[in-house]
């Protein structure tokens, strides 16, 4: 009895058969996990780097739970290794650490940036000038609507209309839209 293929037509091969050019048997391993359509260039980044049988190993070794992630995992590193065949997966995972650091060291900065002004604005404010009144507010607004999006995922900006209330949007756990306060 043949293989559906991994969601594929009943009878076709699934995409690593087809890559391998052989019949796809009933228990095969990969069937599951490589469809018959996108399945055998997935399959030959994988071949090329692990080899078919020890990909099969490496299948069979793991619980059927938990297959399809280290399909897609295996999949992800032997696509990564061809790419750069030092450092595979490594080299991105280094991209995005820096960026991470680098994004980090932007929200420092900004933080800086808003104690100062809030810091030249409560100087200024001595003098009762309300449109300097206005731009404290809102810096503190600005500072407050940092450190709030950090532990929920919310954050508030000002209205369009140009009217003192500010739009809230929340994504997440919390229902997401806009509100005004």
């Amino acid at each position: 009895m043949a293989s559906t293929g991994g969601g594929g037509v009943p009878g076709s091969p699934c995409g690593a058969c087809k890559f391998l050019r052989r019949k796809c048997a009933a228990e095969c391993i990969f069937a599951p996990y490589f469809c018959a359509e996108d399945g055998a260039a997935q399959f030959a980044a994988i071949h090329k780097v692990f080899g078919a049988s020890n990909a099969a190993k490496l299948l069979q070794q793991v619980a059927p739970g938990d297959r399809s992630e280290v399909a897609a995992t295996v999949t992800y590193e032997a696509q990564a290794r061809l790419r750069d065949p030092i450092y595979g997966c490594v080299a991105h995972i280094f991209a995005l650490q820096q960026q991470l650091a680098t994004l980090q060291m932007q929200v420092a900065q900004a933080k800086t940036q808003v104690a100062q002004t809030m810091a030249a604005a409560s100087m200024m404010t001595a003098a009762g000038n309300p449109l300097l009144q206005q731009q404290q507010q809102q810096a503190w607004q600005l500072e407050q609507s940092m450190t709030s999006t950090q532990s929920s995922d919310c954050y508030s900006a000002p209205r369009s209309d140009g009217s003192s209330l500010q739009e809230l949007y929340c994504f997440g756990e919390q229902e997401e839209g806009s509100y005004s306060r």
